[in-house]
C-alpha cells in the first residue's frame, strides 16, 4: 500500500444502506479531495421487505451533497469480476454488504453462505488485486453460545455478568469462539472475520476486523429482524406492537453510528498499525436491556407502548457488551455519544 495515496478513493460496499451511507458522508465530508465509489443490489428490499426507494433516497442525498465525488454502481458482491473491475483503482475498500438476519439465515443458509462467506471472498481478492485496505463487518455473534456458557445474574430489569472477569467489563477479541452455536449467520460472518484475518497474515494486506455489537443512529430503517434499537423506537411512535422474545432483560452494548466510522478512520490512518481485530460497542457503560429502552421510550414519548412475548430465539446471548479496552489502547477511540444522547437523537428523527 502506498499511504500517499490512502485516502484518493474508497469502495463502500453496501453503500446505499445504513451503515453505507453514513461511511460515504463521514469520509467526504473529512476528506475534500475524496472520491467515494458506492455499490449496492438493494438485497434488503428483497429479503426484509425494506422499500428500496429509501436506499434510493441515501444515494440521492450523497449525490446532491457531494456531486460527482460520488459514483453509484448497482452491483452484488457475489459477482466476482465486476467487483474486481470496479475496485481496481481504489485504495480502502470499507466491507458494509451482508446478510444480516438470523432468521433468515436459518431459513436460507446457502443465500446466507453466499452473500456473507462468498461475497467477503470475493471483496479480499478485489482487494488484494488492488493493494487496497479492508475493513470488515463483523459481529459479536462469532462468539455465539459460548457466551452463554458465562455465569449471569438477574436485576428487576436486567441480566449481568456474574463472573467479575467480564462484569463491568465485557468480553475481550481473545475470548472463545469454537465449540459453540452460532446460527448459519455467525458462522458466515466468522468465516469472513477469519478469512479478513488471513489476507494479512499470508499475504501482508492491511486488515481491521471490527467485531460490532448494535450499531443504530439516524436514517436506520429499522426492522423486526436487524437494528432493534431503531426498530423500537419507530414501533413506538407509530403505535405498533412490539414483540419481545425471551424475557427483554437481555443486555446490550449499543454504539452510534458516527462513532464507528471513527475507529474505521483512526485505523486506516495509523501508519504503523498493520492488521487488528476489535471488539466495537459503546461498552459498559452505554449497556441497556430490551426493557429498559420500553421504558425509556415511554417516559420520552409519554405514552404507553404495546408489546407481547415470545419464545426465545434460538442461541440468543442473554448479555453480551465489549471490552473496547483494546480500541482505546491502539486507536486511541472512545465513544464520543452516549446511549441516552443517541437514542434521543434517533427520536427527533423519527418524531
Amino acid at each position: 500500500m502506498k499511504l500517499g495515496r490512502i485516502m484518493e478513493k474508497i469502495l463502500i460496499t453496501g453503500g446505499a444502506g445504513f451503515i453505507g451511507y453514513h461511511t460515504a458522508d463521514y469520509f467526504l465530508s473529512k476528506y475534500p479531495e475524496l472520491k467515494a465509489i458506492l455499490v449496492d443490489n438493494f438485497m434488503r428490499a428483497k429479503l426484509y421487505g425494506i422499500p428500496a426507494n429509501m436506499q434510493w433516497e441515501n444515494v440521492k442525498l450523497l449525490k446532491e451533497k457531494y456531486g460527482h465525488r460520488v459514483e453509484f454502481i448497482e452491483l452484488d458482491i457475489r459477482d466476482y469480476k465486476k467487483l474486481c473491475e470496479i475496485a481496481k483503482n481504489v485504495n480502502v475498500i470499507i466491507h458494509t454488504a451482508a446478510q444480516v438476519g438470523v432468521p433468515t439465515s436459518i431459513k436460507d443458509p446457502r443465500l446466507d453462505y453466499e452473500i456473507n462467506t462468498t461475497g467477503t471472498l470475493n471483496v479480499l481478492e478485489a482487494a488484494r488485486k488492488a493493494d487496497a485496505i479492508v475493513i470488515y463487518c463483523s459481529t459479536n455473534k462469532v462468539y455465539g453460545e459460548n457466551v452463554n456458557k458465562i455465569p449471569i445474574e438477574e436485576h428487576e430489569t436486567r441480566y449481568d455478568y456474574a463472573d467479575p472477569k467480564y462484569k463491568g467489563r465485557g468480553i475481550p477479541e481473545n475470548f472463545p469462539i469454537d465449540l459453540s452455536a452460532h446460527t448459519p449467520y455467525g458462522v458466515s460472518k466468522l468465516a469472513g472475520d477469519l478469512y479478513t484475518q488471513e489476507y494479512y497474515y499470508t499475504y501482508g494486506l492491511k486488515t481491521g476486523v471490527f467485531r460490532m455489537s448494535c450499531i443504530y443512529g439516524e436514517r436506520q430503517l429499522g426492522i423486526e429482524e436487524q437494528g432493534w434499537v431503531a426498530w423500537f423506537v419507530k414501533a413506538a411512535i407509530e403505535g405498533k406492537t412490539i414483540t419481545i422474545y425471551g424475557t427483554g432483560k437481555q443486555v446490550r452494548d449499543i454504539l452510534y453510528v458516527k462513532d464507528l466510522i471513527k475507529a474505521w478512520d483512526l485505523f486506516i490512518n495509523k501508519k504503523e498499525v498493520k492488521h487488528g481485530v476489535y471488539n466495537t460497542g459503546g461498552g459498559p457503560e452505554n449497556t441497556i436491556s430490551l426493557v429498559e429502552l420500553i421504558k425509556l421510550l415511554e417516559e420520552r414519548l409519554r405514552k404507553k407502548i404495546k408489546i407481547k412475548y415470545a419464545d426465545w430465539r434460538p442461541h440468543d446471548q442473554k448479555v453480551y457488551y465489549s471490552d473496547i479496552t483494546k480500541l482505546q489502547q491502539v486507536l486511541n477511540w472512545k465513544p464520543e455519544v452516549n446511549k441516552l444522547k443517541g437514542i434521543e437523537k434517533l427520536i427527533e428523527e423519527k418524531l
